[in-house]
């Protein structure tokens, strides 16, 4: 019977250690090709095309990924730009893409809710698809607020909460899966609520479903914020 209890303990314990490497393996090589693929459909596309190109001065991009914004930024506009995400690989990418359409950028491997700038440092923030995945968007917009110069702004294009009950219905069952395949994406963030709760006033907000894509992950908030 001992030996049968050790040999139990073994197995699970070999069994937990596969879990952790396949769940490693899948966020180092897996996961930034696939977010890099479904963040660049043509209406997300679009949707930048619409926010990202009023950045100027110092500008810093939250969750900057494989660097999808990249080539929607108007150069002249631009005097330093900071791009910012916990995912090394998905930096890489970034700075690919940045040498790819001549921008220099300052890359930070980290967390939104830690930025490693000196406060009143920031012209512009850029926030695109990024406030569903933050643990905890609230601490990552103070933290925001914390470098932005006092006349600065936010540009932000995320997805979030519908407007229909039978849509979030569905939003809330897929949820907690939905994180688990994604990154920690969450489909039913209410985004206007959380930029209030962050401390930003926002002053233009346009929402409506993109075309072409699902609607439990397609219903759109953009517009500018300050404080």
């Amino acid at each position: 019977k001992l030996h049968m209890l050790m040999l139990v303990l073994i197995l699970r314990q070999c069994h937990s250690m596969s879990l952790t490497m396949i769940k490693k393996s899948y966020e180092k090589y897996v996961l930034p090709k696939l977010l890099d693929c479904c963040c660049s459909t043509k209406p997300i596309t679009y949707q930048r095309k619409k926010v990202v190109p009023n950045a100027h001065g110092n500008i810093l991009e939250i969750g900057i990924g494989s660097g999808l914004n990249l080539p929607y930024y108007e150069k002249s506009k631009i005097n330093k730009f900071y791009g910012l995400d916990p995912s090394g690989e998905l930096c890489d990418m970034a700075e690919k893409t940045a040498s790819e359409n001549d921008i220099d950028i300052n890359l930070i491997v980290n967390g939104a809710e830690e930025i490693k700038l000196p406060q009143d440092t920031i012209d512009t923030v850029v926030i695109t698809y990024t406030l569903c995945t933050i643990p905890n968007p609230i601490d990552a917009l103070k933290e925001v607020k914390r470098v932005m110069k006092t006349d600065a702004k936010i540009l932000f294009c995320e997805h979030g909460i519908a407007p229909d009950k039978n849509v979030i219905k569905w939003q809330n069952r897929i949820n907690p899966l939905w994180g688990k395949l994604f990154g920690g994406c969450n489909i039913n963030r209410d985004i206007p609520d959380i930029l209030k709760n962050g401390g930003f006033k926002i002053n233009s907000l346009e929402k409506m479903y993109l075309p072409s894509t699902p609607r439990i992950v397609g219903y759109n908030y953009w517009g500018q914020a300050s404080y």
